[in-house]
Formats: structure tokens, C-alpha cells, sequence
């Protein structure tokens, strides 16, 4: 079985230059999370925001943490301190919290629409309308404390490579269409897509960010 270094050194070396790794550590101990960490991973994903802050408070400083999970906006208080950039934003009134706890905190946080790609009906997300809605909101310039900076997804979960990279290629054309509502609120130059199984289509399809846990870290 390979080491989490080595698996590291494998997923980033099979990555083109401009799609970076976020190591998915949710569910993992401290002491594997610093194993990464030993290994060069400085961007660490959480889905609890409990979670995060525990790790946040134990692990080295330079780690920026993503939270990639669904987000409850209660939640938003506690890792408005330090979160790098939210992937999971699926409401304009979570933007709204999110914005009103960086006011809090003297901060600008980074946010992706997460939009609703797949064929299950599990998933969180927008559809493309309601996200039309939210970048074109005249709103969205009083949220002086945050900035949209792309957008995040997840495809169908199924062997059919063909289906995974159409649904990729779909984020990838409305990210691109949304760069016609830059603003200063808003500029698209992130793309999360593709996990452990699909990374590397995601990252053909022009993913920017890819979500890694079980291909660094073994499945649980």
C-alpha cells in the first residue's frame, strides 16, 4: 500500500499546471491530516464545520482550509475567523450570513456556487437559473464582504466516463458564461470539480480545484 506522501506525489504529478489539489480530510485524525501536511498539502477540505475548527486550532497556520460540505448557515460563525473558500454555496441567503460573519471578522471570504449537475437527486446545489439569478442580483453589490470566485460541482456517481465529462463540460460552459458578470463581487477563476474517481477527467474538463480523499488517504 502506497504512503499518503507518495499518493500525493502521484495525484499532482498526474495534474495539469493550473488544477490544484484539495486534500479531502474529513472524517481523518489530526495525525494523518499532519502527514499530509509533512507531504506538501496546504489545502485541506472539510464538510463540518465542528471538524474544521478542531483541526484549524491544532494543525500549522499556513493550511487553508475549504469547506467543501453543506453548509448551514448557523454554522458560518465559526469559521468565518480563518475558512479559505466556501465550494458549498447554494442559496443567496447562505451568502448573505456568509457575508455578515466576514463583516464580523474584518474579512473578504471566497465563495463557489455549488450547482446541481449530477442525474441523483442527493445532491445539493443551484441550478443554472437560480445561479443566473444570484450573479445578477443588483443585491449582490451591498455583499461587500464576500467575492464569488467560481463555481463547484458534483457529477453523477456511475462508471459511464461519457456521462461524468459531459456534466463536467457543462460546468466548465457556464463558468465561462459567467465571466460576463464579473464585478467586483464577482470573478470566475475557479472551477471545483472532480473527486477520487473522476479527478483526472475533471482536470482535462479544466477543473481548477479537485477534491481528493479516499485516492490520498485510502477508503475508509
Amino acid at each position: 500500500m502506497s504512503s499518503i506522501a507518495e499518493n500525493i506525489a502521484r495525484i499532482e504529478k498526474g495534474l495539469k499546471q493550473e488544477t490544484r489539489l484539495v486534500a479531502v480530510t474529513k472524517t481523518k485524525p489530526v495525525e494523518v491530516l499532519l502527514e499530509a501536511y509533512q507531504a506538501g498539502a496546504r489545502r485541506f477540505g472539510e464538510n463540518k464545520v465542528q471538524e474544521m475548527v478542531a483541526k484549524s486550532e491544532e494543525l500549522p497556520k499556513d493550511i487553508e482550509w475549504h469547506m467543501i460540505g453543506h453548509l448551514q448557515s448557523n454554522k458560518v460563525k465559526y469559521m468565518a475567523p480563518f475558512v479559505s473558500l466556501i465550494h458549498s454555496i447554494d442559496s443567496f441567503k447562505l451568502l448573505k450570513e456568509v457575508n455578515k460573519e466576514a463583516l464580523k471578522n474584518d474579512r473578504v471570504i471566497e465563495c463557489l456556487l455549488q450547482i446541481y449537475i449530477a442525474s441523483e437527486e442527493t445532491k445539493f446545489g443551484l441550478s443554472e437559473d437560480e445561479a443566473k439569478e444570484i450573479v445578477t442580483s443588483p443585491e449582490l453589490s451591498d455583499l461587500t464582504n464576500i467575492r464569488i470566485v467560481g463555481l463547484m460541482g458534483m457529477a453523477s456517481n456511475t462508471d459511464d466516463t461519457e456521462v461524468v465529462r459531459a456534466e463536467f463540460k457543462g460546468l466548465k460552459n457556464l463558468f465561462e458564461s459567467f465571466k460576463q458578470h464579473e464585478s467586483p463581487r464577482i470573478e470566475m477563476r475557479e472551477l471545483s470539480m472532480g473527486m477520487s474517481g473522476d479527478y483526472l477527467l475533471a482536470a482535462e474538463e479544466g477543473s481548477t480545484l479537485v477534491r481528493v480523499g479516499s485516492a490520498i488517504f485510502g477508503s475508509r
